[in-house]
């Protein structure tokens, strides 16, 4: 499968052109675009400089994956957006990965060993968390995303959790940032059947919505 993936959910938006059968299979990575600063207008330049290195056309990507956060939501929008476009226009699969379970898997590549906890503002002084198991050959969840308050996150500090994340720092000095990488979501997609049309896509956000009707 050649999978062109996408996540906007941080700071650091990347797309990434991955190949392969599975996650197991260890894909090869034929290009990623990454961008880190203030909200991008350029992604469809990012695509386009992705598939210019990896030497392929829009017509031989197969299959989307999308990070759906949560994070920025105006950033997941437009991937989405993206993404509902491409299959409107070349009736491509799509699936949707979870960009905390990518920030998980990511640090987990990059040699992190242990109980982590993945923490991402939520806004009203409160964030989301979700704390993983760390191993050597893998990595797991132990606890599913939440909302919880400053004081959850400090708690889980102090047991010894790492703290990660790709704003950690702002709030909590000893942790370690951590993006969700595109290249990683779409290894984590590759092998998966659960394909969704476009309008399912959502963003991942555990607050109720609400609506309040003006006068």
């Amino acid at each position: 499968m050649t999978l062109l993936a996408l996540d906007f959910s941080s700071p650091q938006r990347s797309v990434a052109v991955v190949r392969g059968s599975s996650p197991a299979a260890a894909p090869p990575l034929l290009d990623e675009v990454v961008e880190t600063g203030a909200v991008s207008t350029r992604a469809f330049q990012m695509i386009e400089t992705a598939l210019r290195h990896a030497g392929l056309e829009r017509e031989q990507i197969e299959s989307l994956a999308i990070g759906l956060g949560p994070g920025s939501y105006t950033g997941i929008r437009a991937a989405i957006a993206i993404a509902q476009g491409w299959q409107l226009a070349r009736g491509v699969n799509l699936v949707g990965v979870s960009s905390v379970d990518a920030i998980a898997a990511e640090a987990q590549a990059d040699g992190l060993r242990g109980s982590a906890a993945v923490v991402l503002d939520a806004q009203r002084d409160e964030f989301y968390l979700a704390e993983y198991e760390l191993e050597p050959e893998n990595w797991r969840p132990l606890t599913p995303l939440r909302l919880v308050t400053r004081e959850a996150v400090q708690a889980a500090a102090k047991a010894n959790k790492h703290l990660i994340g790709p704003e950690v720092t702002r709030w909590f000095s000893g942790g370690r940032l951590v993006f969700p990488r595109a290249a990683v979501i779409g290894r984590l997609a590759l092998g998966r059947t659960d394909f969704v049309s476009g309008e399912k896509l959502v963003p991942i956000y555990l607050r109720e919505t609400t609506f309040v009707k003006g006068r």
